[in-house]
C-alpha cells in the first residue's frame, strides 16, 4: 500500500510541475525566429532576444486564467490529499481530492483547446510549430485525469 501511495504523490507531483513549466515557459508556438506563449512575444534579431506584451484577446485571456486555475486547483487537490490523509476516517475515500484534481484536467483541456482553435487568423496560414510548453499542457491533462480517477478509486487503509 506504501509503494501505491509513494506512486500517487510522485504522479500528482509531476502534473503540478508540468502544469507549471506549461503555464509560465515561453514555448507555446514558434514561428522561426518568433516564440509565443500566454505572457510575451519574443524574437530573436540583432544577436538580441526581444520580448513584448501578448496581444490582450479575450480568448488568450480565458486561456490564462484557465491555466492559472488548473495550476491552483492541482496544487489545492495535493494540500487536500495531504490533509485527508492524516484526517479521513479508515476504509475512506479521497472524493474531496479526487474533484479538485479532475477539475483541474478539465481546466487545462480546455485551455489548450481554446488556444489551438483561436490562434490569430493571419498566422494560420504560416509554417508554424507548437512549441514544448503547449505539448506539456497536452501531457498533463490525461496525467492529471489519471491521478483523479485514482483519487476516487483509492481508500485509505491503516
Amino acid at each position: 500500500m506504501l509503494v501505491v501511495l509513494i506512486a500517487t504523490v510522485i504522479l500528482h507531483l509531476l502534473d503540478l510541475i508540468l502544469l507549471l513549466i506549461s503555464t509560465s515557459v515561453n514555448a507555446w508556438r514558434t514561428f522561426g525566429s518568433r516564440s509565443y506563449d500566454l505572457w510575451y512575444d519574443c524574437e530573436t534579431s540583432n544577436g538580441g532576444y526581444h520580448c513584448k506584451d501578448a496581444v490582450n484577446e479575450d480568448w488568450l485571456q480565458a486561456v490564462q486564467a484557465l491555466m492559472i486555475l488548473a495550476t491552483i486547483f492541482c496544487l489545492l487537490s495535493l494540500i487536500l490529499f495531504m490533509w485527508q490523509l492524516f484526517t479521513l476516517n479508515k476504509g475512506g475515500r479521497f472524493f474531496f481530492t479526487a474533484v479538485f484534481q479532475i477539475l483541474s484536467s478539465i481546466f487545462v483541456m480546455s485551455g489548450a483547446i481554446i488556444y489551438t482553435v483561436m490562434r490569430p487568423e493571419k498566422e494560420k496560414d504560416e509554417d508554424h510549430t507548437f512549441g514544448f510548453a503547449f505539448v506539456l499542457a497536452w501531457l498533463a491533462f490525461p496525467l492529471t485525469l489519471i491521478s483523479g480517477l485514482i483519487y476516487i478509486i483509492l481508500r485509505k487503509k491503516e
